[in-house]
């Protein structure tokens, strides 16, 4: 088994495929995480190549599933992993967790893409915690007369907004934290990526509470015909391993 790795329902997943007799799974990083965690099972780290590469990947190394598990964000990989998946004739599909949906009280803005993020930006606040990863900020780089809060694994890359607080943290967070980093930062509008899942829903909840506007950037599509399944379960049961 191939498992395209990077979130914790690829971890999981690893995990519980490595525990059944039988069953080989390589997990794959993509490498822009210096320290990923250790993994169960084998662990390969960087691209295949383009659609490709991976389809002769998965022909050389006798893979008989392939499960995308990367980020929703990640399209490049994921694109790839279908092209390749329909070369070689071998299934696929993608883990993908729920994203998030708006509850009473939520003041949601939706964007299509990071600039379109950027664009409504003026119009909702001046001190921005954006937390859309820290290989988005070039959407923002040409905002001025905004402050950013930027929290970020590992330290992003220019190009970045003139006005950035950085602030280095991995996730999970509480609600708590959530409130406290807002409060402390004179927070008046968040920007998040639909990530869906509990490791970074806090911060929504925390908006919510001080009544702050979220920005929240739609997930792109996926290919078309491609499966998903929403959790570690579904994905074992799809793979005919969900009995130990």
């Amino acid at each position: 088994m191939l498992v395209l790795g990077g979130t914790t329902e690829a971890r999981e997943l690893a995990a519980a495929l490595a525990a059944r007799p039988g069953v080989r799974v390589t997990s794959s990083l993509a490498g822009r995480v210096s320290r990923p965690g250790v993994l169960a099972g084998d662990v390969r780290i960087g691209g295949f190549g383009g659609a490709e590469g991976l389809a002769g990947w998965l022909r050389e190394q006798r893979v008989d599933a392939v499960v995308d598990a990367t980020h929703p964000f990640a399209t490049g990989i994921t694109a790839n992993a279908a092209q390749a998946a329909t070369t070689t004739g071998r299934p696929l599909f993608v883990l993908r967790r729920p994203g998030w949906r708006p509850g009473p009280g939520d003041r949601w803005h939706t964007a299509a893409s990071l600039e379109d993020a950027a664009e409504l930006l003026p119009g909702l606040g001046h001190r921005v915690f954006l937390t859309t990863g820290r290989l988005g900020l070039a959407a923002f780089a040409r905002l001025t007369g905004l402050h950013f809060v930027v929290r970020s694994v590992e330290p992003p890359e220019p190009p970045m907004p003139p006005d950035v607080a950085l602030v280095l943290a991995r996730g999970p967070f509480t609600v708590a934290d959530e409130l406290a980093l807002l409060r402390e930062h004179r927070v008046d509008v968040v920007v998040t990526k639909d990530s869906g899942g509990a490791a970074t829903a806090a911060k929504l909840t925390a908006a919510r509470e001080l009544g702050l506007p979220v920005v929240v950037v739609r997930r792109p599509p996926l290919p078309d015909a491609v499966t998903v399944v929403p959790d570690v379960a579904g994905a074992l049961e799809r793979l005919g391993l969900d009995r130990p």
